[in-house]
């Protein structure tokens, strides 16, 4: 079967493993359209190409680029034309003009059609997001929720079509695997995201403030809130312990999550917004890093038993599990054994790979 994928996800290098894994099905001739970059609050995050055997990866410009609204692919109608896919799978959220624009190009040319969402919100839009909305929902083939929680949302908006769970990325177990602790360091804390305040690092910081022994904090990442995340680090005092950096090539990830003794994910629930997977968690797994997630959203149905979790904005009980971790061996041990087994059980490249062929 010919499977056209337009994705704007797909210009970062790791997330590419999927693709050879889709690709190695020996029935499925695999095109993948993607962006020379994506725009957002960190900046620009350009094309890394990582791993592209066995499928064709095609660079296209998108109009609008860094409005998540309003972007689409201006090329995409000449694209379809030219690989005559029987399969369109748009890698984009039902109320875009991306998700619009490719749904109508594809039914037009006869191509079976689903789109991928993480939406976990019942949000209402206006007009004229809200008509599109509707129109993708009575007009797709078939659904990709990434979490229980987004398919609720989407049946709940009225969709009655076909609807599968299925994360839009796992991990490689093999690039991303653990290391070996060094003996005699302080405890290494990370964290891997936006720096944003749905996010929660000030609530890291506050936590970390309080704990006792050698201990340093790694922020990975970027964002409107760095100046005052930085400015929060003076008040408490903790400057030589937090160090600030920018992201890094998604092929480095591995090991900078190999140096870590803990990986925290401290989201809060915003008005727009609520944790909708968390992706450094299960690459922090797969690593054997044990990883503390508060309650936002997904975070719970991602971590399952293999971590701690804590009410979120609660910053005393984060820096109870920080404690229990830095001083019970044990615990740590056996969070990271369950960690990574919880990854090798339902997160893998291939896992998530085959499960989406199924559906095509």
């Amino acid at each position: 079967m010919r499977v056209l994928m337009v994705s704007k996800a797909c210009l970062v290098g790791i997330y590419q493993r999927k693709l050879e894994e889709i690709a190695a099905h020996q029935d499925v001739e695999l095109t993948v359209i993607v962006p020379p970059s994506w725009r957002d609050e960190r900046g620009e995050l350009k094309l890394e190409r990582a791993h592209l055997e066995g499928y064709r990866l095609i660079v296209d410009p998108i109009s609008f680029n860094g409005s998540y609204h309003l972007y689409f692919w201006p090329r995409l109608a000449a694209r379809i034309a030219q690989i005559r896919p029987e399969i369109v799978h748009i890698d984009e959220e039902p109320y875009n003009l991306a998700t619009w624009h490719a749904l109508w190009l594809s039914k037009r040319a006869g191509a079976k059609t689903l789109f991928f969402t993480w939406q976990n919100l019942l949000r209402r839009y206006p007009p004229p997001f809200s008509w599109g909305e509707r129109w993708v929902l009575r007009s797709v083939d078939h659904a990709l929720a990434g979490t229980h929680g987004a398919a609720r949302v989407w049946r709940a908006k009225g969709y009655r079509g076909p609807l599968d769970v299925i994360p839009q990325f796992g991990v490689d177990p093999e690039i991303f695997s653990p290391g070996r602790r060094e003996a005699g360091r302080g405890f290494v804390i990370g964290y891997v995201g936006r720096l944003v305040r749905g996010k929660g690092v000030d609530l890291l910081l506050e936590a970390v403030s309080r704990l006792e022994g050698a201990w340093q904090l790694d922020v990975l990442g970027s964002g409107p809130e760095r100046e005052s995340l930085a400015q929060l680090v003076a008040r408490l005092g903790i400057g030589d312990r937090v160090i600030f950096t920018d992201r890094l090539p998604s092929i480095r990830m591995p090991g900078f999550y190999r140096r870590l003794d803990a990986l925290v994910l401290p989201s809060r629930t915003m008005p727009n917004w609520k944790e909708q997977f968390g992706r450094v968690l299960i690459e922090a797994m797969a690593c054997g890093v044990p990883v503390i997630g508060s309650d936002s959203g997904a975070i719970p149905e991602v971590i399952g038993d293999a971590g701690l979790i804590f009410p979120e904005g609660d910053s005393d009980a984060l820096t109870s599990h920080l404690r229990r971790l830095m001083q019970d061996p044990e615990l740590w041990a056996e969070l990271s054994a369950r960690g990574r087994d919880r990854i090798l059980a339902h997160f893998t490249q291939k896992e998530i790979a085959a499960r989406t062929v199924d559906v095509y």
